[in-house]
């Protein structure tokens, strides 16, 4: 007996074996085509030759806490001790999965926002908890706190956010914080922040970590991605950072999930992270190639509104046809030659919107070939 009957293949894998097969561009999976720094590189190369090769303690190396440890502090302006509130992950879905592992039991209610990052939902249903989505308004995926509020009950025991948000693009503001900080004073629930795109926002708008708020942050599991971060997503490395007493139930789960992760990479991301230069400039790196995508497609029959973080951008096809999201992203691989992502499989409830997702962490001769082909698109 299934576990998870309605749930079948990622829709990520099926867009890129459709891509494969029909050699498409593709702008589905989120991923760069393009290499992480050189120096990264041969950091790694470094401590796999020098013999770094074996187990990492459970929670990570002390050099990675420690730097991880530094640069929130510098950052977030906020103390996590480097041996009981960090923890080195196999990226942030991992993150995710232990972390309501660790929490939600049967008959949890788990509050979560859609269109959601796929894993969120299959994650709550697996460990017996009883998904509360909320979608997200407008064409700005705002979230209606009044609504988020009147579906707070006494089984409430966790909220998932995710800033900047997957598959949007959105970002939270200071209002959605003040909402989350009435939450968090009024309710006994555990915050799970996904914020694995912090350093990917654009117009000069400010990410809001948790970690900045003492009063969310003492009821928060934040999740990291090294892989967003510095172009090495096949890697898997992630964090996660918490007080004390939600860290200590979170070890319990992964020291039997994974244990441990990759330790020569560890060692080369705590050196690399010194180097501060590279993670505060990808959001202007990343908003270059945002806006000469828009530009180069501007004149198509697609219509958008730029994303306000991560490297997604959303397109709606309203204008061109009825077809479901699903059809329509099948038929632009296939007949135009361009892999995109529906919005659907982010959705458990109904919704009719004309949206698909793609990637632009892609160099800019991919994104003219891409182009290209989706201004043929009528």
């Amino acid at each position: 007996m299934s576990k998870l009957p309605n749930t079948g293949t990622s829709i990520f894998a099926v867009m890129t074996a459709i891509a494969a097969e029909c050699k498409a561009i593709n702008l589905s999976q989120g991923f760069p085509n393009f290499n992480p720094p050189a120096k990264l590189i041969d950091l790694v190369y470094h401590y796999m030759k020098s013999g770094e090769n074996q187990y990492a303690p459970m929670t990570g190396t002390y050099q990675v806490r420690k730097a991880i440890s530094e640069k929130i502090k510098k950052y977030s302006h906020a103390e996590y001790d480097i041996n009981d509130e960090i923890t080195l992950t196999a990226g942030g879905t991992q993150a995710l999965f232990t972390a309501i592992t660790a929490f939600v039991g049967k008959g949890d209610e788990v509050i979560l926002f859609e269109p959601a990052y796929d894993s969120y939902l299959p994650s709550v249903i697996l460990n017996g908890g009883i998904p509360v989505p909320v979608q997200l308004k407008g064409n700005d995926f705002h979230i209606d706190w009044d609504e988020v509020n009147d579906k707070i009950s006494e089984k409430t025991k966790m909220i998932i956010i995710n800033s900047p948000h997957n598959p949007s693009g959105s970002v939270l503001n200071e209002k959605d914080i003040s909402a989350l900080k009435y939450i968090a004073k009024k309710h006994d629930i555990i915050i799970l922040s996904d914020e694995v795109y912090e350093h990917i926002i654009f117009d000069g708008r400010e990410h809001h970590s948790v970690t900045k708020y003492p009063e969310l942050a003492a009821k928060s599991i934040v999740v990291y991605s090294f892989g967003k971060t510095y172009h090495t997503t096949g890697w898997k490395m992630g964090y996660v950072l918490s007080p004390k007493n939600l860290m200590s139930e979170f070890r319990k789960v992964h020291q039997f999930n994974v244990f441990t992760v990759n330790t020569p990479v560890q060692l080369a991301f705590a050196e690399m992270m010194k180097d501060e230069k590279h993670f505060l400039s990808l959001s202007n790196f990343y908003q270059e190639k945002r806006d000469y995508f828009l530009k180069i497609i501007k004149n198509s029959e697609f219509t958008f509104e730029p994303s306000s973080g991560t490297y997604f951008q959303l397109l709606n096809y309203s204008a061109i046809s009825d077809e479901s999201d699903s059809d329509f992203s099948v038929r632009l691989a296939k007949e135009f030659g361009v892999a995109v992502i529906p919005l659907t499989p982010f959705y458990s409830l109904p919704n009719d919107r004309k949206l698909i997702r793609i990637c632009f962490a892609k160099t800019n001769d991919v994104l003219e070939q891409a182009a290209e082909k989706l201004m043929k698109v009528k």
